[in-house]
């Protein structure tokens, strides 16, 4: 048993998330991948999603950012569990060729909480971290009640030997409502040391939407060394605010043409924001 005060050592993992990105305080673009096959808005050109997904890339890399994570997120109305055959056979392909394309790390996020899913994509494709929406305890959704898979996926990861595969979990999710009146501070704690996540997200109540600083703050105070990334509404003006309250950002919206999520990414817009967050001291601003 592990006291609430004391994080379990082999959890918490500055330094491999240091290694990870060449940023203190990395920015990392979302992929918004088109509809997959098998979902109602796929369009059946899979060459398109695959060319959509890596001008996006490009972008974001020349851009500045620091790293990447993919999302079936075209794939409306999510599954609330297990995804069918075909999502996790399309992501597995289209990750594995937008991580052939770029040096940056690539995460996976299969929505809307496919966990199992994702590591195994990870896995095969070279993508360095997931992002799990609900790691631990029960969150209401509009895809219903979803249930965390802790106890499943760090038991997967060591039976695969992928334990170099970072698991970044929301807390108090987006779209979302925990099942049971719960707080920052404490559902912080509770992913990090009873769920095993390596670093923590904070967003605000939907996409887009700001991330609150006094959230953030607390995040910080309960995660004790572990990660907190902002994971909504990062603009350059909300992070000229927020920055010294996190170690990284998870941006898709901010980024693209317009500031529409649906759009293609603005390399511009990506430096902007890049511009803004802490950086080393030998980092060259794209031109």
């Amino acid at each position: 048993m592990h006291n609430r005060d004391t994080p379990p050592s082999g959890f918490l993992i500055p330094d491999r998330w240091q290694g990870l990105f060449a940023q203190p305080c990395p920015l990392i673009g979302v992929i918004h991948l088109r509809p997959l096959p098998g979902s109602p808005g796929w369009q059946g050109d899979f060459g398109a999603v695959l060319a959509a997904a890596l001008a996006d890339v490009r972008a974001y890399r020349d851009g500045g950012a620091d790293g990447l994570i993919v999302e079936n997120f075209g794939d409306v109305p999510f599954w609330g569990g297990t995804v069918p055959p075909e999502t996790v056979a399309a992501m597995t392909r289209l990750a594995t060729e937008l991580v052939a394309e770029t040096c940056l790390p690539v995460g996976i996020n299969v929505l809307r909480n496919d966990a199992l899913a994702a590591l195994a994509i990870a896995q095969v494709s070279g993508a360095r971290f997931l992002r799990v929406n609900v790691l631990s305890g029960a969150t209401v959704t509009d895809q219903g009640v979803i249930e965390g898979q802790a106890a499943e996926l760090l038991r997967r990861r060591r039976l695969l030997g992928a334990e170099s595969i970072l698991i970044l979990a929301d807390v108090l999710v987006k779209h979302g409502a925990p099942l049971a009146p719960l707080g920052m501070a404490e559902a912080v704690a509770d992913v990090l040391q009873r769920g095993g996540a390596d670093g923590v997200i904070v967003s605000g109540a939907g996409t887009g939407q700001p991330t609150v600083r006094r959230d953030l703050e607390q995040a910080m105070a309960a995660a004790r060394g572990a990660p907190v990334l902002i994971g909504s509404g990062a603009t350059p003006a909300l992070m000229g605010q927020l920055a010294s309250c996190c170690n990284g950002v998870i941006a898709g919206t901010a980024l693209k043409q317009d500031g529409v999520v649906s759009g293609a990414v603005d390399r511009q817009r990506v430096t902007a924001l890049r511009r803004v967050l802490p950086q080393s001291p030998n980092w060259q601003h794209p031109p």
